[in-house]
């Protein structure tokens, strides 16, 4: 697939099945990671990739800190959060590293491993695979990032969701160039 193309059609998938990407296909995955943008050359990233059982094992961990947070959780809540891990055949989490850097702020440090999430996702549309980033409360959460053995100096990105798309990719909207872009003039 041509880049351009990726770039200006990539869509996320929130409907995935089996299979999961194959070894090769991750490859490219994280070889696309790793060209994010990185002021510093610190490589403020790295990926913990979910699958098989460890999704139950996350499923149960994401309901422990729901039940945690919110004693009165009814079963179907729980239900939910158990269920997350299991949209996909393949999680990547994206964490990045947080350095003591004279120059390079932390803000740059998140935003490049951001960049290399998105870098994925655009290996995976270019390759055929369905892709969805999913953030929410969870990747907030220092219970889920003890549970993932994070340290202090590591926050989630996201979670990366892959594996085969289920049904028809819907049509990313044309949207207009120019209604996000101004001029300044300096004056």
């Amino acid at each position: 697939m041509d880049a351009l193309d990726a770039l200006i059609n990539r869509v996320s998938v929130a409907r995935l099945g089996e299979p999961a990407p194959t070894p090769e296909q991750r490859e490219l995955l994280l070889r696309a990671a790793l060209r994010a943008p990185d002021h510093g050359q610190l490589r403020p990233w790295r990926f913990l990739s979910v699958e098989g059982e460890a999704r139950h094992r996350l499923g149960e961990l994401f309901a422990r800190v729901q039940a945690l947070h919110n004693p009165q959780a009814g079963p179907e809540l729980l239900d939910k959060a158990r269920a997350m891990p299991l949209r996909a055949p393949l999680l990547l989490v994206v964490i990045a590293r947080l350095q003591a850097h004279a120059k390079v702020p932390e803000s740059e440090q998140l935003l490049a491993a951001g960049c290399a999430a998105h870098g994925i996702l655009l290996a995976a549309h270019a390759q055929g695979l369905g892709a969805i980033w999913r953030t929410g409360e969870l990747s907030h959460d220092a219970e889920v990032r003890a549970g993932l053995d994070l340290g202090d100096d590591e926050r989630i990105v996201g979670f990366l969701y892959l594996g085969t798309p289920l049904g028809e990719r819907r049509t990313p909207p044309v949207l207009e160039p120019a209604a996000f872009l101004s001029v300044w003039d300096g004056a």
